[in-house]
This record gives structure tokens, sequence and C-alpha cells, in this order.
């Protein structure tokens, strides 16, 4: 399959690890302290959801280790490069190689085919037009999409829309992905199948997935569940 990863069959390879992270916003003369001396490891291969209420600084470490926001003090590495200290331009570059996205408002480009939505980002890598076509084409397939490819996301249903979001983020072989709140926009049954579709490409493909949610489906089907409570981690259990 050549949207394998590329630590697929490593599965003890180090994707996330922060020491320490701190993030503070100034709100008038307050201070919030979303994140507070964070320190977390996910090993490539996970299934892991950041769990919480609003407000427990889950969002916020999600961005945090996506390289989407700075951390205010303390380190962030991601596939064994410290993000926490490189130049904007070498990040967003490090991004979009090794970073996949998936949103809960989809975040597809309107006027962009399924098709197209789901190989742009292999398409600003500069991967060749042959490649981009077989990997979006097989996880197409894989993902039940396949005779959609030229709907734009409009004439498409949310649970499609995330799943086409879903090859998006995989389809550039990225050290890991990251979901914040996927299902929050979709019913049940468009959530179940989601949720069945990542955790197949989990095991099948080994995408190493991490979430940030409050949905209990979500928490249920995560093998390692982090809680988050006031900005920081209040429990960590890994589930056979």
């Amino acid at each position: 399959m050549t949207a394998k990863p590329e630590n697929e069959g490593h599965m003890n390879a180090t994707a996330i690890r922060t020491e320490r992270v701190r993030k503070t916003y100034r709100q008038a003369s307050e201070e919030v302290h979303a994140v507070r001396d964070v320190s977390i490891t996910v090993e490539a291969g996970e299934f892991t959801a950041l769990a919480g209420p609003s407000g427990s600084g889950k969002t916020t470490l999600l961005n945090l280790v996506g390289g989407l926001t700075r951390p205010t003090e303390g380190r962030v590495w991601v596939a064994g490069t410290e993000i926490s200290r490189v130049g904007q331009r070498k990040l967003a570059k490090f991004r979009l190689q090794r970073i996949g996205f998936v949103f809960q408002a989809y975040n597809l480009l309107p006027v962009l085919t399924a098709f197209e939505n789901a190989e742009f980002p292999m398409l600003l890598q500069g991967v060749a037009a042959d490649e981009r076509r077989d990997r979006v084409t097989e996880l197409f397939e894989r993902t039940g999409l396949a005779g959609l490819e030229d709907r734009r996301p409009g004439k498409l249903s949310g649970g499609q829309q995330q799943r086409v979001a879903v090859v998006r983020a995989v389809a550039g072989s990225p050290a890991f992905v990251l979901a914040d709140e996927p299902t929050a926009n979709l019913d049940s049954a468009a959530s179940d199948s989601l949720l069945d579709l990542m955790g197949e490409l989990n095991r099948d493909l080994g995408v190493t997935f991490v979430f940030a949610t409050h949905d209990a489906k979500v928490m249920d089907r995560s093998r390692r569940l982090v809680r988050m409570v006031d900005g920081a981690i209040a429990s960590d259990e890994t589930r056979p």
C-alpha cells in the first residue's frame, strides 16, 4: 500500500514527545494557563484520545504538537525533530510533510472535487501526479468513497466530507494524524462509521491517530485515554 506511513513497521518509534510544555494566553489583564507543564510521549501506531471538557487544554495541546501554535515554555518533538525551536518557514514545511490534520469542520476547499481535495497536500509536497492518483484511488476504494471522486464538498454528506478529510490527512504518509473533535458535526451512524474507518487505518496501515475529544464514542474506541483537567494531565490509561 503506497499510503503507508514511513514509520510503519517501527511501532516503537516515538511520534510525539513533549517536555514540560506550557501555553499561556493573556486576556485583558488576566493570564490564562491553557496547558500546564505537560510531558507526554506518543509512540508510532497509537490510537490515543486527549479527553476533557471545554477549557481542559486538549485542543491547545493538540495544536502545540501539531506545530499550529508555539509553547510559552517547554519543548516539543515530532518524529525526532524539535519543532518548538524552528523558524516559521521550516515549521510550515515540516507540518506539510510530517503531520496530517482532521478538523471538526472538515476544512475542504469548496471549489475542488473530493479527489482534488484529497490529493492537495501531496501536490504541495511535490508528489508526482501518477503517484497521487494511485494513492488517492486506493484510499477512496478502502474508505467507501469510490464513485464520489468528482463531487464537490457541497454535494457530499457530512460523513463523506469527513472521510475525504481523513484520506487527505493519511495520503501524504505523515508521522501521525491529529483529529480535533472529528465526530462533532456527525450523527451517530456517521460517527460510528468514521471511527470504524480510522480504526481500520490504524490496524491495517499503522496510521497513528491522536484525537482531541469530549465524545464518549471516541474515548471508548481509543486504546489510550489521556484525561485533561485545567490544562494538566489528570490520568493516562492504556487499554488492550
